[in-house]
């Protein structure tokens, strides 16, 4: 028998429709969406009905979604496509969370090697970031603010309310890495004062290699973003190359079913988190962040007296969990999200990561209690 899929903040599992509407494209529907015949013109329309699917999820305009390859490219595109125009305006400071993936924090080395000056706000316990320094930090030449979404690792909830409400006024841009939280937190991201919007379809049921950047306009005035790829006018000159039909739709299928069915997979997943708790409470776990702050469809736990890669791989026949996020999996050191929540290194050594959704059967739990118990002797 195949273990329980127990790793959905690494990718989600597809939804049959989302998947019946890529086939489509793929298969039959297979017109370039910038050709002028028929074929083409059907492309195009479910390139467009895509645009308004995902703008709906955030309470955007569909000419404000820029379809990518997934959240990474996206978060090129905000971030090191602002540059130019923080250049130009002299404006070349920039704040963002302690916590970001990856995905943020390594094109931010390359704008500090530009000249950009990188500052990183820090998090509390629960792993979301001090708005009050992040107030104290803001300069009149602070050009971008980077917060997350919601965290990969832990499925913490940034506090993006409060994050708009210390911008108002102040004309940094604000971006946020969503990939997490797209559709599965929905008022957060619906605040008009909220610029940048990266996402990425394998994380909300949908199609890997899509994605897309959401930029808002300014009194209806596009954001002053430039390209950080050449090679054709798609996507407003931002994002050349044929735009990727089949995942495109496949997108906006995901996007349309999560805000349609938000409220019946919320509540699957609480239930779900309820019963995984409560199977693994013998073994007093440790939490990685205060549940009343996360989304319900993950936990990152520490369990006393067991290596988590030991756990990993003696749960292996039931249940399939992670130690961290994807991109860091091959790597020996701490999460930088737990030492940054100062989360001591024996504990952050000791924590797994476990992730649901609405579509993951019920493990076997207390066969997964019984192989936990026996490490811990």
């Amino acid at each position: 028998m195949n273990p329980v899929y127990l790793d959905c903040n690494a990718t989600t599992p597809i939804e049959p429709e989302v998947l019946e509407t890529v086939r489509r494209y793929l298969a039959e529907e297979f017109g370039n969406p910038a050709s002028t015949h028929c074929f083409g013109r059907r492309a195009q329309a479910a390139v467009q009905r895509a645009r308004e699917e995902v703008a709906a999820v955030v309470a955007g305009e569909p000419d404000e979604v820029i379809f990518t390859s997934g959240a990474t490219e996206a978060n090129n595109l905000a971030l090191l496509g602002l540059a130019p125009y923080g250049e130009e305006t002299g404006r070349r400071h920039i704040l963002a969370s302690a916590v970001e993936h990856k995905a943020v924090l390594e094109p931010l080395e390359q704008l500090k090697r530009r000249g950009f000056e990188i500052e990183l706000i820090p998090v509390d316990a629960d792993g979301r970031v001090k708005v009050d320094l992040l107030q104290e930090a803001l300069r009149p030449e602070t050009l971008l603010v980077s917060v997350m979404h919601v965290n990969n690792e832990t499925g913490i909830i940034q506090p993006l309310d409060r994050i708009c409400a210390t911008l108002e006024g102040h004309p940094a841009f604000l971006h946020s890495d969503a990939a997490q939280g797209f559709g599965k937190e929905l008022a957060l991201l619906t605040s008009p004062r909220l610029d940048l919007i990266s996402i990425s379809g394998h994380k909300v049921y949908g199609p890997k290699g899509i994605g897309a950047l959401i930029a808002r306009k300014r009194g209806g005035i596009a954001l002053p973003l430039a390209p950080i790829m050449y090679g054709g006018g798609q996507e407003g000159g931002l994002r050349p190359g044929t735009l990727a039909t089949p995942l495109i739709a496949g997108l906006g299928t995901a996007a349309r079913l999560a805000l349609a069915n938000h409220a019946e997979r919320t509540a699957a997943c609480v239930a779900f988190r309820e019963r995984a708790l409560a199977a693994l409470e013998p073994l007093r776990p440790y939490l990685n962040g205060n549940p009343q702050h996360s989304l319900p469809h993950a936990v990152n736990l520490a369990l006393p007296k067991i290596l988590a890669e030991e756990a990993v791989d003696a749960l292996q026949h039931l249940v399939a969990v992670s130690t961290t996020s994807a991109c860091n999996s091959s790597r020996t050191a701490p999460s930088h999200v737990l030492a940054a929540m100062g989360i001591p290194r024996p504990r952050a050594v000791a924590s797994l990561r476990l992730a649901w959704c609405h579509l993951t059967p019920e493990p076997d739990w207390k066969g997964v209690a019984e192989v936990l118990k026996r490490l811990q002797k």
